[in-house]
């Protein structure tokens, strides 16, 4: 079937008349119009009305190593030709299930060796949960269900994964917090670290995790999750004393450690992993997006040996699936985006190359920039803090609209980027991203926040 051709207008009504769109404004939306996009190649998309548009954000992330891979659409077709679906239930596999299996377990950190496959990062930190838990049951430790995050943590949207995650709108929406899941502060020195320095205060930020675990008591606490850099919440790196402390915390009070990796994962650190970037040894490693690369959902939970050992012991089914665990197609297309990472070198290649040109051409942006306060991130995860007094890290209030209006100005520059916590703007492009693409994502970044200082009176 041949796609169907309308007018940038046709398309309009009848997304407003018939779609329900993800984290937006209904009423907003249907003012404005949504945008519709209808191809993509590299490192660009394109909108029905022909605007060329660098995307800045990959996607949501994910889209590791750029738009139109053939090797990534062979694969999806060679695997819907041969085996469209089967699924992962009783005691049955597909050779791609048990072959992304295998290459995960070459990967991923010591120890996590099992692999459970989901359709998105909200399904496998849901799993997550349910599989820390179960743990803890046969442990015979069944009161330890409740998990610790941290402000601005984003680890999905579903009813649990929405308590699990620090955002309080997430949470405003619903009322309330599920119970047995708390919260510690973030680790973001330029707001938090007052005169202390990255180091010290990377070690008092871990350490509200000790009092939390005192205040609910270790025998109630499952265990601890956190993105190795925050993504929505701000593209927050931790300083170098922080994960070290926090796994200290975890050992000595028996907590697990689940290191969420739906964003850092597949290269964007410049490591395959963002628990190689800080050192992180996690009982459960959640994935997703850099897996396929955008191409197809698909997630998974690496999941530690000594963990699985009790879970296989228990001498009883886990009663935890979903229709769509490893998709032989997902599967496939995940097999090709990691076999083309590795052929093209692109984790090295964030590593030494294209990570570092990208950090320094943001970091001279921001040094400038009368709005900008402090540039932060790891390898491809770049997020500019938004100031009104640089001199003395006066960041805007929580209300402020120069976020939301600095993307605005970016979409009409032909830019993706998107606000994210903290009043920060976070760009986190493909890896295959050039240095002259770079280049023109900086101009144009700097571009949006010119006429964004210029609008509200801030330069």
């Amino acid at each position: 079937m041949s796609q169907i051709v309308r007018t940038t207008q046709q398309w309009q009504g009848l997304d407003r008349s018939h779609h329900m769109h993800p984290f937006t404004d209904p009423r907003d939306l249907n003012k404005k119009g949504t945008r519709v996009i209808t191809r993509a190649e590299g490192v660009y998309i394109w909108d029905s009305e022909g605007n060329k548009i660098l995307d800045g954000m990959a996607g949501l992330w994910c889209v590791a190593v750029g738009y139109g891979r053939q090797e990534l659409i062979d694969a999806a077709n060679e695997q819907l030709k041969t085996l469209p679906y089967y699924n992962s239930f009783f005691q049955t596999s597909t050779p791609s299930q048990i072959e992304l299996s295998h290459v995960l377990s070459e990967l991923t950190p010591p120890g996590l060796n099992r692999f459970f496959f989901t359709n998105s990062g909200s399904e496998a930190n849901d799993t997550v949960i349910r599989l820390a838990r179960y743990y803890w049951k046969l442990r015979g430790q069944p009161t330890k269900r409740t998990f610790i995050g941290r402000k601005f943590g984003y680890h999905g949207s579903t009813v649990a994964t929405s308590s699990l995650s620090g955002m309080a709108p997430m949470h405003d929406q619903d009322h309330e917090l599920l119970p047995h899941f708390a919260h510690i502060v973030h680790p973001h020195w330029y707001t938090q670290g007052g005169d202390l320095s990255r180091e010290e205060f990377g070690l008092q930020a871990a350490r509200e995790l000790e009092k939390k675990i005192l205040e609910l008591g270790a025998d109630n606490v499952a265990a601890f999750i956190g993105e190795p850099c925050q993504g929505a919440g701000g593209g927050i790196d931790p300083p170098s004393t922080y994960w070290p402390e926090i796994q200290r915390i975890c050992k000595k009070y028996d907590v697990l450690l689940v290191a969420d990796e739906v964003i850092c994962g597949f290269g964007r650190t410049g490591e395959w992993f963002g628990s190689h970037t800080y050192g992180i040894e996690p009982d459960f490693m959640p994935m997703a997006k850099g897996l396929s690369s955008g191409y197809l959902p698909i997630g998974a939970v690496a999941i530690h040996d000594r963990i699985f050992e009790v879970l296989s012991e228990g001498g009883k089914m886990i009663h935890h699936g979903f229709t769509y665990s490893g998709h032989p197609a997902a599967c496939a297309v995940a097999l090709a985006n990691i076999a083309l990472i590795k052929k093209e070198g692109l984790v090295e290649r964030v590593k030494s190359d294209i990570a570092p040109y990208f950090r320094a051409t943001l970091q001279q942006m921001a040094d400038a920039h009368p709005i900008v306060g402090e540039l932060r991130g790891v390898g491809l995860i770049g997020a500019v803090q938004l100031v009104s007094d640089k001199a003395n890290r006066t960041v805007l209030p929580p209300t402020h609209e120069a976020p939301i209006k600095a993307r605005e100005f970016a979409i009409q520059n032909n830019l993706i980027m998107r606000p994210a916590g903290l009043q920060s703007l976070v760009v986190a492009p493909p890896l295959v991203i050039t240095r002259t693409q770079v280049d023109e994502l900086v101009d144009k970044m700097k571009r949006s926040l010119d006429q964004t200082a210029q609008l509200f009176g801030l330069a």
